[in-house]
């Protein structure tokens, strides 16, 4: 070490040195004092000097955007939040890996608790063979569940969670990826069906376009069934119920593969009288009512009306204007989306939203 640095060192030393003339009383003094040194902060302002922050301060005063400062105060509650969690899912769902209910503890990794299966022998935990598996900063996914039902922009999203707005968008969709496929098996009653259409959109993409490239979304040339425009059919049962698909091609055969199990010739279809419908239900043998007006109830039936599969395709663009334009391969993901905000309704929080992309959404219909 150099004669400078052992000069600075060695005044400290000599005074290290006199520790050993203290009894055992005026060692544990000093040791006390010490540790009051150690956990001394400065004074909130009205406070007096020997005011001191309870031990919660840090969780109570910790800001809602998410900033990575609160992260080591707020770490303990959020742990148990996500230790319900995952045991909430465990008990609805059992093993990842061979479904069986009969489970242990196995510790805590990486911020979630582990299970083990006294059948197949292995571990898991509750993000185990879902798009949330090793997904890091798990002490953030409660943020990012609450700017998913905010609908954020990514930048908001990323200042939010303290994360570069890469990760922002990789977390989307991996959020995404479970509500995507949580659709309800049977629509129950009367069933309103209709298509609507979304402007195609190569967002994201920078090369390999057919076409120029559009600004903040476009807009399309002709409504309706054209080849810009991307069918998305929608089929809601008067219960809310909301089941939906991104189409190929609006044709009888595409609406088949969409509405296959989800709806039966026990419900009766209530449409406007489009071609490719039309032909699904007759090959179904599904009952159907076409409504000569769209929107428009028939006379004396006033249950006979697609009123309400109208007024989602309105929410749905509504709600979809704000990202100015959503790439086409991403659309199921916000389709999903929008679907689990209408089931979730007024009780949407972190914590379901959460469960969701856990696999474990409103309608529970996710295999694992």
């Amino acid at each position: 070490m150099p004669a400078s640095n052992s000069r600075d060192y060695t005044p400290n030393f000599e005074r290290l040195g006199r520790l050993g003339r203290l009894n055992g009383e005026q060692i544990a003094l000093a040791i006390a004092k010490l540790g009051e040194f150690g956990n001394r902060t400065e004074p909130r302002s009205g406070e007096g000097v020997g005011s001191w922050p309870s031990p919660d301060a840090a969780v109570d005063e910790a800001p809602s955007t998410g900033e990575p400062g609160r992260r080591r105060g707020a770490l303990g509650i959020e742990r148990d939040v996500l230790g319900t969690i995952g045991d909430h899912k465990v008990e609805t769902f059992g093993c990842a890996h061979c479904g069986a209910h009969e489970i242990i503890g196995w510790g805590r990794s990486h911020g979630l608790p582990r299970y083990r299966c006294k059948s197949c022998g292995r571990t898991f935990n509750a993000a185990t063979k879902t798009a949330m598996a090793r997904l890091r900063k798990k002490d953030r996914w409660l943020d990012q569940a609450q700017a998913m039902i905010e609908g954020v922009s990514l930048a908001k999203a990323a200042e939010r969670c303290g994360v570069h707005p890469t990760t922002a968008y990789r977390w989307r969709h991996r959020f995404l990826s479970a509500p995507a496929l949580d659709k309800p098996l049977l629509l129950q009653g009367i069933v309103e069906a209709d298509e609507t259409f979304i402007l195609e959109s190569f967002k994201g993409r920078r090369s390999g376009m057919t076409r120029k490239p559009r600004e903040r979304g476009g807009k399309a040339r002709h409504p309706g069934n054209y080849f810009e425009n991307i069918p998305v059919l929608v089929a809601r049962d008067r219960s809310g119920a909301t089941t939906d698909a991104v189409l190929p091609e609006d044709t009888a055969v595409c609406i088949t593969r969409a509405l296959a199990g989800a709806v039966s010739p026990a419900n009766l279809l209530v449409c406007d009288g489009g071609r490719p419908l039309g032909a699904f239900a007759r090959r179904a043998k599904i009952p159907v009512r076409v409504v000569p007006a769209p929107g428009k109830p028939l006379p004396g039936e006033p249950d006979i009306h697609i009123n309400n599969v109208n007024a989602y395709h309105s929410r749905l663009k509504e709600w979809l204007r704000r990202f100015h334009g959503v790439a086409t391969k991403n659309l199921p993901n916000y389709l999903g989306w929008r679907r689990g905000l209408e089931a979730s309704a007024e009780h949407a929080n972190p914590r379901t939203w959460l469960l969701g992309a856990l696999g474990q959404g409103a309608y529970q219909q996710l295999t694992l």
